[in-house]
């Protein structure tokens, strides 16, 4: 059963669609079977993804209502492995027409239910408000990624976020999770970010992502030619930036299924910047490094630990010492250069 990952906050303007696009493209391009769903009205992870708004094309609201099942709403997008259950300002209607409607905050979940073994990840991009629409998403989905920028008011929305999931948890869903709080539009010169980035981190702990998403013009300009950011200009920074954040989410529910071997490398593995080239090259690292909070497993002693210390300084003499540093010219060598 594929991982359901609602990409939510109440706060507008956060990036959570451009989060939800490229997070999702990146997951795509990782070659897994990746379902994007548009919970929002505005509709623009539809209209970022290339599709023109079609009020007779099946859409997230007849899923929700009934009218049509999600097999039958799935549309193909540019991604070889990336599919989208599109959205219509038609939407905003459903927030009125469930309020009567039985299992009203279970619709979404039992609609997406008979897909969740074709996709690895179902990405769930959800709207800008703690509605109903909001509700279905956070009942459908196993975690919560949250976008949010560092700043004060962001600080103040998320406590909001934090005390509905938790009212979620106790009344419809259970098992929900937090999958991580991520920075967007991170400018880290500013003594504010910094402010902001450590509170977070000393609230949420290993839930900070860490990867942040910077501000980058690319980003938003991929969704006026229908693109994410990877298919756009796969090299601008904003399209590494998510290329990492799906590797880092992979990696942590890889970490989640799988134990870690005694032999595993307990260093942490960050992809090179040249290594995301394309589309093909940016997912080569996935099956075989470790990206994100890694847990370092400690030696079992204390002499163990002052073997590994050693050979790591004996290692780094030998390389100084080796033939690859530049040998200073005699001064007769200086003359006939001369």
């Amino acid at each position: 059963m594929g991982r359901v990952i609602a990409v939510a906050n109440q706060k507008g303007g956060v990036g959570k669609t451009t989060t939800a696009i490229n997070l999702a493209s990146s997951f795509a391009a990782c070659e897994v079977n990746t379902l994007l769903v548009d919970c929002d009205p505005q509709s623009n992870a539809t209209s970022g993804l290339g599709l023109v708004k079609d009020p007779e094309r099946l859409n997230t609201y007849h899923l929700l209502v009934g009218a049509t099942s999600a097999e039958e709403a799935v549309q193909a997008t540019a991604l070889e492995q990336l599919w989208l259950i599109p959205a219509h300002k038609n939407l905003i209607g459903a927030n009125l027409e469930l309020v009567e409607a039985e299992r009203r905050e279970f619709r979404l979940r039992d609609a997406l239910a008979p897909l969740y073994a074709r996709y690895q990840f179902v990405v769930l991009d959800c709207p800008p408000a703690l509605d109903l629409l909001t509700l279905n998403a956070l009942v459908a989905a196993d975690a919560v990624l949250i976008p949010m920028q560092a700043e004060y008011f962001a600080l103040e929305g998320i406590s909001e976020l934090l005390d509905t999931i938790e009212r979620i948890r106790g009344s419809f869903n259970p098992d929900l999770e937090i999958e991580g709080v991520v920075l967007t539009m991170f400018d880290e010169r500013t003594n504010l970010a910094q402010q902001v980035t450590a509170e977070l981190k000393r609230f949420f702990g290993e839930k900070l992502c860490a990867t942040s998403i910077p501000r980058n013009i690319r980003l938003a300009e991929a969704p006026s030619h229908g693109k994410p950011a990877l298919l756009y200009d796969p090299r601008s920074k904003g399209a590494e930036s998510y290329i990492r954040l799906a590797k880092e989410i992979i990696a942590h529910g890889m970490s989640a299924q799988e134990p870690v071997a005694d032999s595993a490398d307990p260093g942490l593995h960050v992809p090179a910047t040249d290594d995301v080239v394309a589309v093909g090259l940016a997912i080569e690292a996935v099956s075989g490094q470790t990206f994100g909070p890694t847990e370092v497993v400690a030696p079992n002693s204390a002499d163990e630990q002052a073997a590994v210390v050693a050979g790591e300084a004996e290692a780094q003499v030998s390389q100084e010492q080796s033939g690859n540093v530049e040998e200073i010219p005699t001064t007769a060598e200086m003359d006939k250069s001369a």
